[in-house]
């Protein structure tokens, strides 16, 4: 169910976002008296799923759910519609337009697209506010792995600034380090002030995982509040609202050790030692695989998170200032990408990958928060200088605004032919890493 889950909202958000876009091209062109012959959610190829037919523009749903397009008459596009570019020139076509009207027109997606994902900061600040985790609060200190180990970070550290700026939100920690560069984290270890370096070389380490630091949870009091679907604990008798208090009659501070303890020892059964309505008892399990007994606890209410409120006048700043900032954060991402340093470009993601950003539990927060994110990626990504792309054509037109000199049909054309099989490869390549990636777990 988690997965389905994901998977409507992915495609709910693609299709809201793609309309968007394909809304700003649609716009601009009907205001400067250019037809559109389709507008389409989805490609329809071999054939539409929906299709009507208003005035000059048919409309329509097609069957694969990758995206959508509107079809301009007199523009090379995706369609490679040559027979069209044979015949002479009309006064409704793209071509015949002036180069600034097909130049608005082209950035018209862009445009929307960035405009709707400050929309929805806006809405989403004034309605929800912004909920986070203040470093102060985190009371137990830092879990971290053997990469936070060999940079010199330890479990238990209370994370006090990064390169000498105090932290406020304890999960912007690790972004802000990749994004900008951070070199040294300041904590607080027993009382005593240690600096940790942030080596160039664990940069990689830690885009494969950003989880390196998270919050450490107290093993007590240790309430089952749910099953998953597998569950060896479930099946050996464990009851929700029974209170977990030792594995083999041992007992432990922190939930990492429980885990620790549970993966040492997978191979062989357990004693589970309960609570349940006051009174001790034992019950035996045999772990599955990964070293896990199947019980979820409740933690929400270990930590104290902190709640911005904006009214409506307060939300459209901030709310702006939030969309400024993700597309900035987004931007400085390309540098890791392309770096041999740091292979970001390994932790390059397809459908898989932004499917798995949304929770699996129905959120309208979340998702709209997402949605807000994914329509500024889309809008930085069409407006590359990539020929098949918005940025492709805006290209080739600023060129034309500067130049005077129009670049032919047939150089136009090959270069959308050059610029699909770019993105192609691009497409192959990201799917590619989510499926090596679902192969090594």
């Amino acid at each position: 169910m988690t997965v389905i889950i994901k998977i409507i909202q992915l495609l709910l958000a693609l299709s809201i976002l793609v309309i968007v876009h394909e809304f700003g091209h649609f716009l601009f062109a009907r205001i400067f008296k250019t037809r559109v012959e389709k507008f389409y959610l989805f490609f329809d190829w071999p054939f539409a799923l929906f299709k009507r037919k208003w005035g000059d523009t048919e409309y329509g749903v097609g069957m694969i759910p990758l995206g959508g397009y509107v079809k301009i008459s007199g523009m090379i596009d995706e369609s490679l519609d040559k027979e069209q570019m044979k015949q002479p020139p009309q006064p409704y076509e793209f071509r015949s337009k002036p180069s600034w009207q097909r130049l608005i027109i082209m950035l018209g997606g862009v445009v929307f697209n960035f405009i709707f994902a400050l929309l929805i900061y806006v809405a989403a600040l004034s309605f929800w506010g912004e909920t986070y985790l203040p470093a102060k609060n985190v009371k137990y200190g830092i879990l971290t792995d053997t990469t936070g180990y060999a940079m010199g970070l330890r479990n238990g550290d209370m994370i006090l600034s990064v390169d000498g700026v105090p932290v406020d939100n304890f999960y912007a920690i690790i972004p802000d380090i990749l994004l900008n560069e951070r070199k040294v984290i300041t904590v607080d270890r027993d009382g005593e002030i240690v600096d940790v370096p942030v080596g160039h070389e664990f940069i990689p380490r830690l885009l494969k995982n950003p989880d390196v630091i998270d919050v450490r949870i107290p093993f007590g009091p240790f309430v089952v509040s749910d099953f998953p679907k597998e569950s060896p604990a479930r099946n050996a008798g464990v009851l929700i609202g029974d209170q977990i208090v030792a594995l083999d009659s041992i007992s432990f501070s922190w939930y990492d050790e429980f885990q620790e303890y549970l993966i040492a020892h997978k191979d062989k059964p357990l004693i589970v030692t309960l609570l349940r309505e006051g009174k001790s008892m034992d019950i035996s399990l045999q772990p599955g695989e990964a070293g896990i007994i199947g019980v979820i606890r409740e933690v929400a209410n270990i930590f104290e998170f902190s709640t911005k409120h904006y009214n409506l006048v307060q939300a459209i700043p901030a709310g702006i200032a939030k969309g400024f900032k993700a597309t900035g954060d987004y931007l400085k991402q390309f540098k890791l990408i392309f770096s041999k340093e740091t292979k970001g470009y390994e932790s390059l993601g397809g459908f898989i990958a932004i499917g798995n950003i949304f929770p699996g539990k129905w959120n309208w927060q979340s998702f709209w928060n997402l949605t807000a994110f994914l329509s500024l990626i889309l809008a930085v990504m069409n407006i590359l200088p990539i020929p098949a792309l918005d940025g492709g054509h805006v290209m080739f037109l600023v060129f034309e605004v500067v130049t005077g000199r129009k670049p032919s049909d047939k150089f136009l054309e090959y270069a959308q032919i050059v610029g699909m099989i770019i993105l192609f490869a691009l497409l192959i390549f990201a799917n590619g890493n989510d499926i090596i990636k679902l192969i090594r777990k």
